[in-house]
């Protein structure tokens, strides 16, 4: 039965209409998993989880003007786990929530140590947008670390969309009324209309890196993508990141194009908040 069971969700994931068989490595990848879910809430339990940050740049100054709050994991006998493994394995252990505000809390406990005008960004998963309960643990992260709230930007995928609308544009306002910045990541990949873009009251579009790389190398579409979605941020009045830079002619096309900000390893790659701090980053310098 276990075997069966395996082999129908080997068959859901590929689709419908087919099959699958039972194969000895769908057990080894079930047990793995079953061992990084437990690993992993030993991980919380114990602060094994960190955060590393990621600069934004502004294009004109070149100075940093934000960093992005991004979670790592470093298990004690695999070493770096990257998180396109771990958050899977977090979200079907039902752990995002928990996760989740630990990440709000520790990244506004750090930045507010940083330059005053230096924003945080942090990601939110569709699941945290239920109920009340992110505006509260936002609120109450926000008075411990005594942080303005418009230092602290939330980055919401367009996915967040596809479930209940009016729920989300909810739990959204309800975070806009507390004073933080909304922003819409990877946008141009998702599935949700332009209206989103006002209803929402974002703050900020952040461009997919795949667009940034076409736009760089000349494609037609993805440079057309990339002029519809900075008109639109004009007429909308909102900022706009560029995201995935990871070269200086990737930079200077963006620039060219009118992008606000800039963000890749081009300009830094994610660091622990101490690596910026002590070598005294943490101020509006120019790294462009």
């Amino acid at each position: 039965m276990r075997s069966a069971d395996l082999a129908l969700y080997r068959a859901k994931e590929e689709g419908r209409g087919g099959h699958a068989f039972f194969e000895p490595y769908m057990f080894e990848e079930a047990e793995d998993h079953r061992l990084l879910e437990q690993d992993v809430r030993e991980a919380l339990n114990a602060d094994g989880l960190t955060l590393a940050y990621q600069p934004i740049i502004d294009t004109a100054s070149g100075a940093v003007v934000a960093r992005e709050a991004l979670l790592r994991w470093r298990h004690p006998k695999r070493g770096d786990i990257p998180p396109d493994q771990f958050v899977p394995i977090i979200e079907d252990a039902g752990l995002i929530h928990q996760i989740g505000d630990w990440v709000i809390r520790e990244a506004c406990s750090e930045a507010a140590r940083w330059d005053p005008g230096m924003r945080v960004a942090v990601n939110v998963s569709a699941a945290q947008l239920t109920g009340a309960g992110l505006a509260k643990t936002v609120l109450g992260a926000l008075a411990a670390a005594r942080l303005e709230p418009s230092r602290l930007e939330l980055e919401v995928t367009e996915s967040v969309f596809l479930g209940d609308d009016a729920a989300t544009l909810a739990s959204l306002e309800r975070l806009r009324a507390l004073g933080v910045r909304l922003v819409l990541d990877d946008f141009g990949k998702g599935y949700s209309s332009f209206g989103y873009l006002s209803r929402a009251k974002f703050a900020k579009i952040k461009i997919d890196q795949s667009f940034v790389r076409g736009a760089a190398e000349g494609a037609r579409d993805c440079v057309a993508i990339v002029h519809a979605i900075l008109a639109l941020a004009r007429g909308l009045g909102v900022e706009t990141t560029a995201e995935g830079v990871e070269t200086i002619e990737q930079a200077n096309v963006m620039r060219r194009l009118g992008c606000t900000q800039l963000q890749g390893f081009h300009f830094g790659r994610p660091v622990p908040a101490t690596a910026f701090e002590e070598a005294g980053t943490a101020s509006h310098r120019r790294i462009a």
